[in-house]
């Protein structure tokens, strides 16, 4: 009876962590999109990077992509018109799935930071309290942990961590940001040891939309009362330009009414009258 014990604790210690990311993006995706994502292929390592999908509209065909890909978790960006960013991060094939907007995309070319990081190195993870305060925090918390952590037994993974992914909530939406971990000054190389953080890039941030029970779709969890949709807010700027040019033609009119109202009738010494 001891020794099937001690078989069943040897055998729950040796858990292994089998997560695996699909990464995949719509048709339409701009150049910062495509080197954003070759950003976070070279971060994570256990990422599985697969072609573009065709139609927006069958997002029930990637629980099915990932099967075939075993893989367990899905990353998928999804293109708008006017260069609209849409993320989507799910658990396939069972869900939850969260769908977010992404935001001030900065990639690793385009901010020119002075930290650097191993390909292919373990990432932590780490993230901000306020994720604790809400019931939708906790779980995109969950879910980003499974997709963002690096398993030791990946197979492209080095036993080696020298950076920090961090999420954290400011103003109801999540910022990422990648840094390094420095454990020497490079003024003093000899000198103690002093852990600083060094940003590496990328940076982008994401204002969570919906967050459904299946994944990529099925009932509503969580609805974000505050997101208004970038149509939305061009459609307001476009009707607040509107209102403007009404308003100045009306304040034309008005202007020309009261010239007409103010003009006198013509005198009978007019030259137009004695001279005609």
């Amino acid at each position: 009876m001891d020794v099937d014990v001690e078989v069943t604790e040897k055998t729950a210690k040796k858990k292994k962590n089998k997560q695996r990311v699909l990464l995949l993006s719509s048709r339409g995706i701009t150049h910062r999109m495509r080197h954003l994502m070759n950003d976070l292929e070279a971060l994570l390592p256990h990422v599985k990077k697969d072609s573009k999908l065709d139609s927006k509209s069958q997002l029930n065909l990637l629980p099915e992509l990932a099967d075939l890909n075993n893989c367990n978790n899905t990353l998928y960006f999804e293109a708008r018109r006017h260069e609209d960013l849409y993320l989507w991060a799910a658990k396939t094939p069972n869900g939850p799935s969260i769908k977010m907007h992404v935001q001030n995309v900065h990639t690793m070319d385009e901010l020119k930071m002075t930290g650097n990081c191993l390909k292919g190195s373990r990432g932590l993870v780490s993230f901000d309290k306020a994720f604790e305060d809400t019931e939708w925090g906790k779980l995109t918390k969950e879910v980003f942990t499974q997709i963002f952590g690096v398993p030791s037994t990946s197979r492209r993974a080095k036993p080696f961590i020298d950076h920090i992914l961090t999420f954290s909530i400011v103003d109801s939406k999540i910022w990422f940001r990648n840094f390094q971990i420095v454990e020497k000054d490079a003024l003093q190389p000899s000198g103690p040891p002093q852990t600083t953080l060094v940003e590496i890039g990328p940076r982008f941030v994401l204002t969570p939309i919906r967050i459904f029970e299946g994944a990529f779709g099925g009932a509503t969890v969580f609805s974000n009362p505050e997101f208004v949709s970038p149509a939305a807010a061009r459609m307001a700027l476009k009707r607040e330009k509107g209102g403007k040019y009404n308003t100045r033609k009306d304040a034309e009119e008005d202007t020309r009414r009261r010239k007409e109202m103010r003009k006198r009738e013509e005198d009978e010494l007019a030259v137009s009258k004695v001279f005609a």
